[in-house]
Order: structure tokens, then C-alpha cells, then sequence
């Protein structure tokens, strides 16, 4: 009897979870095709105008409805619509300009919070705490770039108003990266929790600081993947596209890595701008010394040659060091090695043995070590933030947090990431991947398992 009682109230509670599910979805469907027909009926209009003598009548959509249509695709519906409608140039239907607006809105924010951190370094004694509140100084100035990529992305052209897939792609990327970026402040000082250092009211304030540049870049996002994204998937251009950009081609690299670039990677020997030799047989004994000669922003790419050897040093290539490329003698003969751990002080993200930030770098046949031991915990051998770069034949050996991939788009092909089990490759890259193989270290004995990845 009580089986049968337990097999009905089942069978009940089936019914009421499929009924349930079947009125989310039609919601759903119902709320996408309220959008879909707003956003659309402003971009066939607009498309009409322009290649029509005799312009089909607007559709009955004013600004405000339009508004809440796109910010409602958003995490914060409410913050979207009322910072935007909130704006002098906010009356237009158009959800290009809406997304641009957002984007205007979301650097006001951001720029405010840009000097935060470095005010309350001056209020605060702790060392420690410091370190971690120069993260957020990095990362947020970071941030800023990557809103300011954004909207200068957006900015009208000779041809006109464009929004094409590579666009599409690049905003997206810049985007998430200025999201991974607050993330990452908050990251450095909550990993603090585990030692006396820990301050939770200094976080609740920096969370509070950055509510509202958090909620209206979240809001930027939704609105390029979800509205702007929609529309290209239907094949329904908001305005043209911009041919040539597309993956035309077969290859083992990302479509966003030229046929010189990757001619470059696979040549024996690059013709270097700078060899880096610790017997001085070179032009620099360190690789300090080389970072130090590399042009800043340079549009070409500018080649650096290390010889076999260990380089004992924590290399840092800033976000000014754009179109780099390190190659060494082989993933087993040139090392760059570095011990930072977070045991000893140093927050997670500064750990790195050598860190990128600089777009379009590029590595080969190298090593990257962090010697620190287990009992060290988080002890990075290479963080990354470099968009569209590429490591090729590479290594990466440590214990805990081995490969930051912290943000943009990556790709790793040929490489070999040595680490614990379940921390030895993190991060919130785009990336694309080939051919990784995993050598797993069993807690603090060199007891390995191997994995071979194809992404």
C-alpha cells in the first residue's frame, strides 16, 4: 500500500515538474519572440529607409519600449533600463546604439572605480593586504582598456555604421575580459580568508564599490551576445558586414593567426631583434634585461631568441608590449623558473613565474617552472591575459595553479602542463586548444598519470 501511495504522489509530482517546465519554456519562447520582433522591426525599418524611395512606415515601437525589450535579456533588467534611459542621447530604438550606450555607461562607472584601489592602499598598514589591493589596480586598469577596445570598436567608420562576426567576437572577448578582471580583484582579496591578513569588511567595501560597473558590464554582454548575436545568427545584419574575416581557411592555428604569423611559428630559426644568452654570448644575459628593449605597442612583431639554459627570474611583459614572440632551444632546454607562492605572501595572480598582458604573443619551445613546492599552495609557472596569443611546443610545470589562463583568447597546441590533479590549469580564457598533454603529480610525490587532450 505504501509503495502504491509513493509510485502516485511520484507520478503527481512528475506531472507538476513537466507542466512547470513546459510553461518556463513557452515563457521563454514567448519573451525571445517579444525581442526578436522589436529588435527586428527597428532593423528592417532602418534597412528599408535606406534602399527604399518610399520608406515603409516605422513600426509602432517607441524608445522606451524598445529599451525594455533589449534589457530584458539582461541579469539586471532594472540598472540597464534606468542607466540608459537615464542619458541624454538615450531616446532611439536602434538596439546598436542602446548596446553602445551601454557600453558609455559601464566606463563611467569603471573609471570611477580605476583609482579606488590605490586610496585605500594609502589607508591600509597591512603589506599583505596591500599586494592583493594591487591586483585590483591592475586588473581594473586593465578593465578600462578593454571597454575602451569596445566602444572605439564601435565607433563609425568612413564606410558607415558596421557590426560584423569578427566584431561580434572581439567584443565579446573584450567584454567577458573586463568582467574577469573585477573578478579578479575580489579573488585576490577573498584568497586571503586563510590567513590572518583577512579583512571582510575591506571586501564588502570594494564589493559595494563595484556593484554598479559589475551589474552594467554584465549588462553590455548580455545585450551584444543575446540581441545583437540573435540577429546574426538570422542572418539579419544590423547594418553590413564586413567581409574577409570569417574562418576561411584549414589549419592547425586559430583563424585569428595570419599565414605570416603562422609561417613565423613553425620556422626553425626566426631571425631574432634580441638574443637572450646567460654564458654572454648574446645580446642580453637576462630576460629582463630583453623585456626591457621591446618597443611599446609596436604593430610588428618584434622576435626574442633565448638560449638553452635556466633563467632564474619572474618575468613580466606589461599590457604595453603588444606582438611579442619567445622562442627557446626546446621545452626541455631553455627554463624560465621562478618560487613566488601565495604561503610565502604573494597573491595568486603575482605568483607567476612569468605573466603576459600584452596582445598577440607569441612562445615556443620553452619551459615555464614555479619550483615551489606543494606545501606552497597556489604557485603559478605562466599567467596569461594576452589576446589572440599563441603557445606552441611549450611546457608549464608546477604543483598547485601551474597555468593561469586568466583571460582572452588563448591557444595552446603541443604543450605539456605538469601540476596537481585538479588545480594545475585554470583561468576564464576564450581559448582553443590542441594536443595538451596533462602530467599529473599525486599530491607532493613525483607520482605522474598523463592525459592527452584534443580540444
Amino acid at each position: 500500500m505504501v509503495k502504491y501511495v509513493d509510485e502516485v504522489e511520484q507520478q503527481a509530482f512528475r506531472r507538476k515538474t513537466r507542466k512547470r517546465l513546459i510553461i518556463v519554456v513557452v515563457s521563454s519562447i514567448v519573451l525571445l519572440a517579444v525581442i526578436i520582433g522589436a529588435v527586428i522591426g527597428v532593423v528592417l525599418h532602418n534597412r528599408n529607409n535606406n534602399s527604399s524611395s518610399n520608406p515603409v512606415p516605422p513600426p509602432e515601437l517607441t524608445p522606451a519600449a524598445s529599451l525594455k525589450a533589449v534589457c530584458s535579456v539582461t541579469r539586471y533588467p532594472t540598472s540597464c533600463f534606468s542607466s540608459i534611459s537615464a542619458l541624454e542621447t538615450g531616446n532611439t530604438t536602434d538596439p546598436e546604439e542602446l548596446f553602445k550606450l551601454s557600453l558609455h555607461v559601464a566606463m563611467n562607472e569603471l573609471s570611477k572605480l580605476k583609482d579606488y584601489p590605490d586610496k585605500l592602499i594609502q589607508s591600509i598598514d597591512d603589506a599583505t593586504l596591500q599586494d592583493a589591493l594591487k591586483v585590483c589596480a591592475t586588473v581594473f586598469d586593465d578593465a578600462v582598456d578593454r571597454l575602451n577596445d569596445s566602444i572605439s570598436s564601435m565607433a563609425v567608420g568612413e564606410g558607415g555604421k558596421i557590426l560584423s562576426t569578427a566584431k561580434m567576437d572581439d567584443l565579446k572577448t573584450w567584454i567577458s575580459t573586463t568582467i574577469t578582471d573585477q573578478e579578479t580583484c575580489l579573488d585576490a582579496l577573498q584568497e586571503l580568508n586563510v590567513t590572518k591578513h583577512f579583512n571582510q569588511t575591506l571586501v564588502d567595501h570594494v564589493k559595494a564599490e563595484m556593484e554598479n560597473s559589475t551589474e552594467f558590464v554584465s549588462n553590455s554582454l548580455a545585450i551584444v551576445a543575446k540581441i545583437l548575436g540573435l540577429l546574426s545568427d538570422f542572418n539579419i545584419p544590423i547594418h553590413r558586414r564586413l567581409l574577409g574575416f570569417e574562418r576561411t581557411h584549414n589549419s592547425r592555428f586559430p583563424h585569428w593567426v595570419g599565414l605570416g604569423d603562422r609561417r613565423l611559428l613553425q620556422m626553425s630559426t626566426p631571425k631574432p631583434d634580441v638574443t637572450v644568452a646567460k654564458d654572454d654570448s648574446g645580446d642580453c644575459t637576462t630576460l629582463r634585461e630583453a623585456v626591457g628593449k621591446i618597443p611599446k605597442k609596436s604593430k610588428s612583431r618584434f622576435i626574442i631568441y633565448v638560449k638553452e639554459g635556466e633563467y632564474l627570474e619572474n618575468v613580466i611583459l606589461d599590457k604595453s608590449k603588444w606582438n611579442v614572440m619567445i622562442y627557446g632551444d626546446g621545452k626541455d632546454k631553455t627554463i624560465i623558473s621562478g618560487s613566488l607562492n601565495f604561503v610565502d605572501g604573494t597573491p595568486t595572480f603575482s605568483t607567476a613565474s612569468f605573466a603576459v598582458a600584452g596582445k598577440s604573443f607569441f612562445a615556443r619551445d620553452i619551459k615555464f617552472i614555479n619550483t615551489a613546492g606543494a606545501e606552497k599552495h597556489q604557485a603559478v609557472a605562466f599567467r596569461s591575459g594576452s589576446d589572440m596569443s599563441v603557445l606552441f611546443r611549450c611546457a608549464f610545470d608546477g604543483f598547485q595553479d601551474t597555468l593561469y589562463a586568466h583571460s582572452n583568447r588563448q591557444f595552446y597546441r603541443d604543450c605539456d602542463i605538469t601540476g596537481t590533479i585538479d588545480l594545475s590549469m585554470f583561468g576564464s580564457l576564450v581559448a582553443g586548444a590542441f594536443q595538451i598533454t596533462f602530467r599529473v603529480k599525486m599530491h607532493a610525490n613525483d607520482v605522474f598519470l598523463f592525459f592527452k587532450n584534443y580540444f
